[in-house]
C-alpha cells in the first residue's frame, strides 16, 4: 500500500460534520463523518471502520475529497462502456444524415438504423447495434420527423426573396388599401377529404401488423381553410368542388372573421382559383402569391398533416354528407384550440418583423 496521504487544510471535523447534517446524500454524509474522524487525529482504520470499508478506499476517498472537495464524495453516474464510433466517424454520420440516401447507391430512399448499420460497415468496418446507433444518433441531436412537402421544381432564390421582402409587401398594403387599419396575416389552403382515405401509425405489439379500415369509393369533398396564427383565429367551408366560385364565398368568409378595424393580407399559393380575374375580392382583404412551387412556405399544409393524423384518417365515410359532417367537426376542433394554431401555423419571417 502506498504512503499516507494528507488531507487539504482548508477543512476541518466540525465542518465536514455540519456539511454530514445538511447533505441529503446518505453515502456523502457516510465519507465525510469518516474523514472528519481523521482531522480529528483518528487513525485511518479508524476511518475504515466508520465508513465501513477498506483502508484502499478511504484512500480514494481522501484523493477524492482533496481534487474536488465534498462534491467529489458523491456517487457520479457510471461513465458506461467507452462509445464505439470516434469523433470522425460520427461527423461523417451526420453527413450522411443531413445529405439522406442516394437511391442507386444505397438502395433506400430514407434511413433506416438497419440501414445506417450497413453503411458505417462499409465505410468505416464499424460493427454496432441498432440500439446502440440509435442512442449514438439521439445523442448527437437527431430524431425521426415528419417531413415537410417540398417541390422538385422549386426555385430556392425565390423563396428567400418572399421572406426578405415580405416586410416591404405588407408596408405597402398598410400604407395603401390598408390605410389606417392594422394588418392581419392570413394563410389559405385547400384539402381534399374522400372515402379514399388515409391510414396512419398506431401503437401495436413488436411484430405485429396493426390494420385499419379502408375504402376505396370516390366520394369527396373540399376543406377550404385560412388561419390567422398570431391571433389564433381560423375561417373555413367544406365545398364539393374546387373553383373560384368555391374560393368567392371562402373569400366571403374569410373577411366576417377579419376584426373591423384591420384588414387582412391574405398568403396564397398560385393556384387557378386563387389568382382568377373572375375572383370577388372584399374590400377588407388583399390577396399576397406564394412563389411557384413552393407550399413549405404556407403553414395551413402542416395544418392538414395534423388534422388528417389525429381526426380524419382510419375512418370509413359512409356517404358525401357524412364527410362533410366528420370535416365541419374537425375544423370546429381545430377552432376551439387557437393555442394549436398559434403553434402550427406561426412563422417567423410573416410575424416577426
Amino acid at each position: 500500500m502506498g504512503s499516507a496521504i494528507s488531507l487539504r487544510l482548508d477543512f476541518d471535523g466540525e465542518h465536514l460534520r455540519r456539511l454530514a447534517r445538511q447533505t441529503k446524500d446518505a453515502a456523502q454524509a457516510r465519507r465525510l463523518l469518516a474523514l472528519a474522524s481523521i482531522y480529528d487525529g483518528g487513525s485511518r482504520s479508524d476511518a475504515a471502520r466508520l465508513g465501513n470499508v477498506t483502508l484502499q478506499i478511504v484512500r480514494d476517498w481522501v484523493m477524492r475529497f482533496n481534487a474536488h472537495g465534498p462534491g467529489g464524495l458523491m456517487n457520479g453516474k457510471a461513465p458506461g462502456p467507452k462509445s464505439r464510433l470516434n469523433d470522425r466517424q460520427r461527423a461523417a454520420l451526420a453527413q450522411a444524415l443531413e445529405r439522406g440516401p442516394t437511391p442507386y447507391l444505397d438502395g433506400v430512399v430514407r434511413w433506416r438504423l438497419c440501414d445506417l448499420v450497413q453503411w458505417l460497415w462499409e465505410e468505416f468496418r464499424v460493427s454496432v447495434s441498432e440500439q446502440t446507433l440509435s442512442r449514438e444518433v439521439r445523442a448527437m441531436g437527431y430524431r425521426k420527423l415528419a417531413s415537410r412537402p417540398k417541390h422538385h421544381a422549386q426555385d430556392p432564390q425565390a423563396i428567400e426573396e418572399f421572406k426578405k421582402n415580405f416586410p416591404a409587401a405588407v408596408a405597402e398594403i398598410a400604407s395603401g388599401a390598408a390605410k389606417g387599419k392594422r394588418i392581419e396575416i392570413w394563410f389559405q389552403d385547400e384539402a381534399r377529404v374522400g372515402q379514399k382515405n388515409k391510414i396512419t401509425r398506431r401503437w401495436a405489439r413488436r411484430g405485429t401488423r396493426p390494420s385499419a379500415p379502408h375504402d376505396q369509393r370516390t366520394r369527396s369533398a373540399y376543406i377550404f381553410g385560412a388561419i390567422c396564427p398570431k391571433l389564433g383565429k381560423a375561417a373555413a367551408l367544406i365545398m364539393p368542388w374546387c373553383d373560384t366560385y368555391a374560393m368567392t364565398q371562402h373569400l366571403a368568409e374569410i373577411s366576417r372573421h377579419v376584426a373591423k378595424d384591420a384588414h387582412a393580407v391574405l398568403i396564397v399559393d398560385q393556384a387557378g382559383w386563387h389568382m382568377s380575374n373572375n375572383l370577388i375580392v372584399p374590400e377588407n382583404i388583399t390577396i399576397l402569391p406564394l412563389p411557384p412551387k413552393s407550399p413549405e412556405l404556407n403553414p395551413v399544409e402542416n395544418l392538414w398533416r395534423f388534422m388528417r393524423e389525429n381526426w380524419l384518417s382510419n375512418r370509413v365515410f359512409k356517404s358525401y354528407d357524412d364527410i362533410v359532417a366528420h370535416c365541419c367537426n374537425a375544423w370546429r376542433k381545430l377552432e376551439n384550440q387557437p393555442w394549436r394554431i398559434m403553434s402550427i401555423g406561426r412563422r417567423a419571417w410573416a410575424n416577426g418583423f
